[in-house]
């Protein structure tokens, strides 16, 4: 067991030095008659492979107060499974020197696997993680304590701004769609081992699974690591497809917490996957708020008035409407001050666009940049998985610095147009209280 970890280690010290310096992946792809999508690439510079499997299995599938459901599935497909119980599955994965990994976010819900790739090690992670992924056995000893844990950690984290900032920011920007109902201490007590056995059953299926692979397998090798995993699963129902058409409306609400900063959030729903102003937005954005140090956000808000040592703005596309967001932290004597700013530099820059000298400097470094989200097998998989799980084209990351490349002042500008409204925008203040002379009055929203 030690040496396979040391030949593990030893293969991944290399990857730096060896990985081809190209940006472009040639991903080839298929469909398994299951109904399952295949992304592969194969990457023969070290005797590794890294599989991802993607299920439609996230939080916008769970039902309307049962929010976590979909989190506290994924975290107990290793908790027991088949044959095996919780230890005898870490001494499996611990004898193949094997990695598995994965999680749930509000789109998917993915399991993932590093292994060596000779057929031994190779063969036997897959034949673990097929059996993890068709035959969890949710038991309920560790249901309950997985509960109690998740419980326990939802009730810290309502003492801690950031956290309340996150869970009062979602349900503000998205009133009427799952990606504003976060998990509770309500809705997660509200759970049951049924719930977990019947979700697992209707959304871990073949039709609803994307598998990546990224590493030192063959095509026909591939081939049969997709089908173990998925080729005994049902075809399952078909995920219906959403799409958010509710905008809030502007408002900015204040939640007391004595925490001597104030911790803030701005924004709306922004931009989903796939959307053709994606790459106008990204560039953008990086001008905006997202360059760090060189961005508009961090001259005016941090250099020129010291408001906050760090600002920052977003776009997180989703499979459905994903949200933009500015966010900062501040003393709570001078958070008026601040938003005023932060709305000042956002109106100038909605309504001019950047210069284009901002412009050549945005694309020069996100151009430059873009060769190091490629640098690993684990990198490589990351970008695969997104491009199968959210339908982007196979020359995504082949087109992707071509396209930063040819975007323009006026593209960005009618792009910020058609997805950063003022009118729309929430504004959400955690806390600062702790700075203030006088305390904020509980219940204060407006």
């Amino acid at each position: 067991m030690i040496a396979q970890y040391k030949r593990l280690g030893a293969a991944l010290a290399l990857a730096l030095a060896t990985l081809p310096a190209h940006a472009g992946l040639a991903i080839q792809s298929w469909t398994t008659p299951g109904g399952t999508k295949v992304f592969f690439v194969e990457s023969r510079a070290l005797p590794i492979v890294d599989v991802q499997v993607d299920f439609r299995a996230a939080g916008t599938e769970a039902p309307v107060g049962k929010a976590g459901l979909a989190g506290l599935t994924r975290s107990l497909l290793d908790a027991g499974a088949g044959t095996l119980d919780e230890d005898a599955i870490a001494n499996r994965i611990a004898d193949l020197g094997t990695q598995i990994g994965g999680g749930a976010d509000m789109d998917r819900a993915s399991l993932s696997l590093r292994s060596l790739s000779n057929p031994a090690e190779r063969d036997g992670a897959v034949a673990l993680l097929a059996t993890l992924i068709q035959q969890p056995t949710f038991p309920a000893a560790a249901v309950e304590r997985e509960k109690a844990r998740s419980i326990a950690s939802l009730k810290e984290a309502d003492t801690q701004p950031d956290a309340i900032l996150s869970r009062r920011f979602a349900a503000a920007v998205y009133p009427d769609h799952a990606y504003g109902r976060l998990p509770t201490v309500e809705t997660v007590s509200a759970i049951t081992r049924d719930d977990l056995a019947d979700f697992h059953k209707r959304h871990y299926t073949s039709g609803r699974a994307v598998v990546s692979i990224v590493g030192d397998v063959s095509r026909p090798e591939a081939e049969a690591i997709a089908t173990r995993l998925t080729g005994a699963l049902p075809a399952g129902d078909a995920p219906v497809q959403t799409v958010n058409t509710t905008l809030p409306e502007r408002q900015t609400i204040r939640v007391p917490n004595p925490s001597a900063q104030a911790h803030v959030a701005i924004g709306q729903p922004g931009i989903r996957r796939g959307d053709p102003d994606f790459f106008p937005l990204v560039v953008g954005n990086y001008i905006l708020g997202g360059g760090g140090f060189v961005s508009r956000l961090t001259r005016e808000v941090r250099e020129k008035r010291g408001y906050a040592y760090s600002v920052y703005s977003y776009f997180a596309p989703q499979r459905d409407v994903g949200p933009f967001q500015i966010g900062l932290q501040t003393k709570g004597s001078q958070a008026d001050d601040a938003l005023r700013v932060v709305a000042s530099t956002l109106d100038e820059f909605l309504a001019k666009g950047p210069t284009e000298a901002e412009l050549q400097a945005a694309k020069d470094n996100l151009i430059n940049g873009f060769a190091l989200r490629l640098d690993s097998n684990r990198k490589m998989l990351e970008q695969v998985a997104v491009i199968g799980s959210y339908g982007l084209s196979l020359d995504y990351l082949d087109t992707y610095r071509d396209k930063v490349k040819a975007v323009t002042v006026q593209q960005i500008r009618d792009a910020f147009k058609r997805h950063v409204s003022p009118d729309h925008l929430v504004t959400v203040v955690v806390g600062g209280d702790g700075d203030k002379a006088a305390p904020v009055k509980a219940g204060a929203a407006r």
